[in-house]
């Protein structure tokens, strides 16, 4: 039974709120990671004027996908998946030595039941960071830009979590608090 079949889609050819189970890999305990991308749609986020106004500098850069991976059993996923996930798979090695199975699958659905749910990628921002996450604040706290400032909420750091949903994606974000330095009083206008 196979109902997620392998295509040739790539995140050059994914399209807002289409969801693209890019591989899975092989990883400790006889476990594989899978790994999701999504280009979520403008209305999920709050709209980022700096970004916009900074379109042309990569650093601003706004528009790539999502990625979430989840940690599943072989078995189990290939069952809910319809999709070969056996070491009898056209699994590769990539660049870092590690086993690689490329799916390349748009819009991936499980069988739960008699019924094909879609899989989505749901981001959760958050100020109460994992240990990693507090201990690696330089890289896995949201910034503004690539290496621009810290963005908070209540004066706090904001970690953006992704993970799998099922049928529809409950993002949540957080409002960033007010930066006294993007704030420009009438006195410093040029117009003065």
């Amino acid at each position: 039974m196979s109902y997620n079949t392998p295509n040739s889609g790539s995140l050059t050819g994914l399209s807002m709120n289409q969801t693209l189970l890019v591989s899975a890999r092989k990883v400790a305990g006889q476990k594989l990671q899978l790994e999701f991308a999504e280009i979520l749609e403008k209305g999920s986020a709050p709209v980022n004027v700096l970004a916009m106004f900074n379109q042309s500098d990569n650093r601003f850069s706004q528009g790539g996908a999502r990625r979430a991976w989840m940690t599943v059993e072989a078995i189990d996923a290939s069952k809910l998946l319809g999709v070969d996930l056996s070491d009898s798979a056209s699994w590769g090695v990539d660049s870092l030595g590690r086993e690689i199975l490329m799916l390349n699958i748009l819009n991936p659905q499980v069988l739960i039941g008699d019924e094909l749910i879609n899989l989505k990628v749901e981001v959760v921002e958050t100020t109460e960071g994992t240990e990693w996450q507090k201990s690696n604040l330089e890289t896995s706290a949201k910034r503004k830009g690539k290496d621009g400032d810290f963005i908070m909420h209540n004066g706090k750091h904001i970690f953006a979590n992704t993970r799998i949903a099922l049928n529809k994606a409950n993002h949540v974000f957080l409002t960033a608090d007010a930066s006294v330095a993007n704030t420009v009083s009438a006195s410093d206008s040029v117009f003065n």
